[in-house]
């Protein structure tokens, strides 16, 4: 499934440079703007480190919810008190578009992740035409050399990277430049969940990274044991999308998490 989605996405990155060429992109207004920092967010005190996500299909659970709309839904997840948002962009296996981040950019002033494959350069300067503030890379797609270059980039345009890595033998491709550094509890193998993959991992990653985990996280006490570990950041998708409602499903989570902390 990896492989079909990255030989997907060679093809539209090479039809979106034939149809939206670089100087084209930086001609967005979105382009200009601030980037809003995804560190500074995770960070703050009066905030519990989700990144609730906008997702509209898994390739290893399907559809999960078709018809939510994005303004609605990113607002609510802020209103809710998530610390920022994540927002798929991938239309063949996620069904995630551009527009859905420029939409949730548009009522939203919160750090917003763009949530992609991102395997060549074009990807870093279309995510800053559409208005993201923080990009992806996935450690198990691209080279060691390739996460130094595109960090680079992604620095030279403000945008901060979230590294994910899956497997002690990703931390081999970090590198000090990193803004995050995301433990996925989801095999990119077989797509099964297990939140102690980040349980088992902590103590490998680099002291001085700021540290997420993500995905398979489904109930508040699952957070409050992955920030006891010493993790900052928690995203979170499937359990909101799921519901018809996927907003006042995060404010039924954040307020519960909220609950277990004064306990």
């Amino acid at each position: 499934m990896l492989d079909k989605i990255i030989e997907h996405t060679r093809k539209r990155v090479i039809e979106s440079q034939s149809l939206y060429p670089e100087k084209l992109l930086e001609r967005s207004a979105w382009f200009k703007a601030t980037p809003v920092s995804l560190r500074k967010y995770l960070l703050r005190p009066d905030l519990n480190g989700i990144i609730a996500e906008f997702k509209r299909r898994s390739p290893s659970k399907g559809l999960l919810n078709a018809w939510a709309p994005v303004e609605q839904t990113t607002l609510g997840y802020m209103q809710a008190g998530a610390s920022a948002l994540s927002v798929l962009t991938e239309p063949e296996f996620f069904q995630g578009a551009n527009a859905d981040l420029t939409a949730a950019r548009s009522v939203n002033y919160c750090p917003i992740l763009r949530k992609d494959f991102v395997i060549d350069s074009y990807q870093i300067t279309e995510a800053r035409s559409i208005g993201a503030d923080a990009i992806l890379l996935i450690a198990a797609i691209l080279s060691k050399n390739e996460i130094l270059e595109f960090t680079k980039q992604a620095h030279d345009y403000s945008l901060e990277v979230l590294l994910e890595i899956a497997s002690e033998e990703d931390l081999e491709k970090w590198n000090p430049m990193i803004d995050i550094l995301g433990v996925n509890n989801r095999s990119l193998n077989n797509f099964e969940e297990n939140t102690n993959r980040s349980l088992e991992l902590f103590s490998k990653l680099p002291k001085e990274s700021l540290k997420i985990s993500e995905s398979g996280i489904r109930n508040p006490q699952t957070v409050i044991e992955l920030k006891k570990q010493g993790f900052q950041g928690f995203l979170i998708g499937e359990a909101f999308m799921r519901s018809s409602r996927p907003d006042e499903a995060c404010s039924a989570f954040i307020n519960e998490l909220d609950k277990l902390k004064r306990l």
